[in-house]
């Protein structure tokens, strides 16, 4: 994108606004995209209406407000308008891609906001009270962007019609795992035409031996993470040869007895001779190259008892651990190198980065509302604004990028916001994200990308 940073950003908009359905949404879906990207330790409603437009916040709240938590517009749709424009310039230098499962948590007190339950939290590292959604991102080695994002409704709450109309859930909203609405995500994906990509997920994804399963059926080449007590045939660890069928079909069912036992892959790693393990460097961090110990070989899944395609299995075991750290199962091709697969596998780290920004950067745990309309309308801007940031990332531009804000009012400043907030972080995919100690600039000037060519 050439021009100034206002003018940039006007064409990126466009069709975002196109998408939005309706032309008196332009200036308050603008006004939420620039709160957003403008620095401020909350990124509600409230606090970007008053950095946005500070001599008239009031308005400026009420029609921001309107668009986030009561506007019928299709999330879907502003979301195909930002990878129209964002997928074109990753695949530019490399059209290989991945795609990314993933499911983040958002810390939340009460009871009242749709979703929030007691439930794993990944951001936490624990089961806490909070709201989980389920997201799928293309990715390639020059960055990342979300292609959708939707809340997981727990059980409980979907058949709670009390609290499903107070946080006004659609009624074509059901029940459905984090499974299903990565299976629906990923329909949709490839109904759109985005090139295809390597799925890759963690083990909460990967130990679903029918989701992978379903991936194979759609054609979709995958690196799933596994846990250490997953069961693999392998080597000496065979089923039994099934007895002749005297009629009909030949017997698929695999046969186990006494001795014929599948194995874990932590045994099988256990097993291995330490010549099996290389060390493989798969990329350069922000602290120095990334490496570890590997080892690859082909085995068959034996989750089931259905015969199963020969796939890898990738094993990470470094040197100054006891046991092994991560396991993957692939359907990658067999010739493919052991770098090649690792380079693959480390991939997901992708998604990591993305949550970080979208969280602490651009506010997409900051939304008060309850409501479900709102709760994905917040998260769809922030995505929308988070694809600026990699636009202008991907195009190498440099620290003299600005947005200008109106000053604030003396003595003025809005809720949740400290005299002196917190700057734009660095754009880029070796940046180590961190909500503390971070550098202090005033709301006047804002250097939104400094040295984003990374």
């Amino acid at each position: 994108m050439r021009g100034s940073l206002e003018s940039r950003f006007e064409r990126y908009c466009e069709p975002i606004v196109k998408a939005l359905a309706h032309a008196d949404r332009r200036q308050p879906a603008q006004w939420y995209l620039k709160g957003l990207l403008l620095p401020g330790e909350r990124k509600s409603v409230e606090p970007m209406a008053a950095r946005v437009c500070p001599g008239n916040v009031r308005s400026a709240h009420q029609s921001m407000h309107h668009l986030v938590a009561e506007a019928q517009w299709d999330d879907q749709a502003v979301l195909g308008a930002v990878t129209g424009q964002v997928v074109p310039e990753l695949l530019k230098k490399d059209p290989r891609c991945w795609w990314i499962l993933d499911d983040t948590g958002h810390a939340k007190k009460g009871t009242h906001s749709v979703g929030v339950a007691r439930q794993y939290c990944g951001r936490l590292g624990k089961t806490d009270n909070c709201q989980v959604a389920v997201s799928l991102s293309l990715a390639t080695a020059q960055g990342s962007v979300p292609l959708a994002y939707r809340l997981y409704l727990p059980q409980a709450w979907a058949e709670d019609r009390k609290r499903r109309a107070a946080a006004g859930v659609p009624s074509v909203i059901e029940f459905r795992t984090k499974g299903e609405l990565a299976r629906e995500q990923i329909e949709a994906a490839l109904a759109t035409g985005i090139p295809r990509g390597v799925i890759l997920a963690d083990a909460a994804y990967g130990d679903e031996a029918d989701f992978r399963q379903w991936l194979s059926a759609h054609g979709l080449d995958y690196v799933l993470a596994v846990r250490s007590a997953t069961s693999v045939w392998w080597g000496r660890h065979q089923p039994a040869k099934a007895s002749p069928s005297t009629r009909g079909r030949p017997r698929t069912r695999l046969a186990r007895d006494a001795r014929h036992q599948p194995i874990s892959v932590l045994e099988l790693a256990r097993s291995l001779p330490a010549r099996r393990f290389r060390t493989v460097t798969w990329r350069t961090g922000t602290n120095g190259a990334l490496s570890s110990r590997f080892a690859a070989l082909r085995v068959r899944a034996a989750q089931g008892n259905r015969a199963r395609p020969e796939e890898w299995l990738l094993i990470e075991w470094p040197l100054s651990e006891a046991q092994p750290s991560h396991y993957w199962l692939s359907t990658l091709p067999p010739i493919l190198s052991l770098k090649r697969l690792v380079a693959n596998a480390k991939g997901r780290w992708m998604i990591e980065r993305d949550y970080q920004e979208l969280k602490s950067e651009l506010g997409l745990s900051h939304y008060e509302g309850r409501n479900w309309r709102g709760f994905h309308h917040h998260a769809t801007l922030c995505i929308a604004a988070y694809g600026f940031l990699m636009l202008e990332r991907l195009a190498g531009k440099k620290n003299s990028a600005r947005f200008t804000a109106p000053p604030l009012p003396k003595r003025f400043h809005p809720r949740g916001s400290s005299p002196h907030a917190a700057s734009r972080a660095v754009v880029d995919r070796h940046h180590a994200f961190s909500s503390r100690a971070r550098p202090r600039s005033s709301f006047a000037a804002v250097s939104m990308l400094r040295d984003v060519a990374g």
